[in-house]
């Protein structure tokens, strides 16, 4: 890619933000705390859910010291509605290892993101850029279809190993923050207008099916033991409607990973 098609490629991709931006709370901070918070809940998530649960979870829980101090349970009782509850459990622990090794303060490094519980590679990514202002290289799926539409036109299978030198190379350095903002703006319109590109992805994945599945009957168990606190395990398994066996060993490794506590006869979340 030569420089001057950087350039055109930046400018049309910033003309296109200036005109187009949308507006998130977690935009207008640079709090490292508050954008780890939003870029766990948009993990798989619509921003749509997540504005309101990051509103009232950070008002709860508006830092590290406190989001530590609470209980599993009670963290999990406010990611309700967001899905893939690992990741409360995942936020909840980042809040103790930060205030416990860290003395409340995440990380300025990459390596070190990436150490914690539940950070992967485009998170830290992501972190590195928007809490800190540093130039990382980031691809997340909005920012994917970018790039697929507009240097890999009608190829199918493009892995990210060849988008990833692309994205390093029209990164802006002096504002990766605002670019990746507009990259992933510009990514959400491009579906509207076009489709989505990201079906020729190598890395594309349709969904599962959710309806009867392990994720579904586990995420019921928890919004009934967020709805009753304590619950008899006996009557907690009648509300599931499905097969006992499968039911209890769901229950029991929501137990394992420190979702809830099972006492006697009875559960409640942890």
């Amino acid at each position: 890619m030569e420089e001057m098609s950087v350039r055109d490629f930046q400018s049309r991709v910033y003309a296109f933000y200036h005109g187009n931006r949308r507006e998130f709370p977690w935009r207008e901070t640079h709090d490292p705390y508050h954008i780890l918070v939003s870029e766990m809940m948009l993990q798989q998530t619509q921003v749509e859910r997540v504005l309101p649960r990051y509103l009232s979870f950070t008002g709860l829980f508006p830092d590290f010291f406190a989001l530590a101090s609470a209980t599993p349970g009670d963290v999990v009782r406010q990611w309700q509605g967001l899905g893939y509850n690992r990741r409360a459990i995942y936020l909840h622990r980042i809040a103790e290892r930060v205030v416990d090794c860290h003395g409340g303060l995440l990380p300025e490094d990459e390596a070190a993101l990436r150490d914690l519980p539940g950070i992967g590679k485009a998170t830290a990514a992501a972190i590195m850029a928007f809490a800190f202002g540093r130039p990382s290289v980031l691809v997340e799926t909005n920012i994917r279809r970018v790039f697929i539409h507009c240097f890999f036109p009608g190829e199918i299978g493009v892995n990210d190993a060849r988008i990833l030198p692309r994205v390093e190379k029209t990164l802006d350095r002096e504002n990766p923050r605002e670019w990746y903002y507009a990259l992933m703006d510009l990514g959400v319109f491009l579906k509207k207008k076009y489709g989505n590109a990201n079906r020729r992805s190598a890395h594309y994945q349709r969904q599962s099916v959710f309806q009867g599945s392990d994720r579904q009957i586990r995420g019921r168990i928890l919004d009934l033991l967020r709805e009753y606190p304590v619950m008899e395990v006996d009557q907690l398994l009648l509300q599931l409607d499905a097969d006992p066996d499968r039911a209890r060993a769901l229950l029991m490794q929501l137990e394992d990973e420190g979702f809830l506590e099972i006492h006697g006869r009875t559960a409640m979340l942890a």
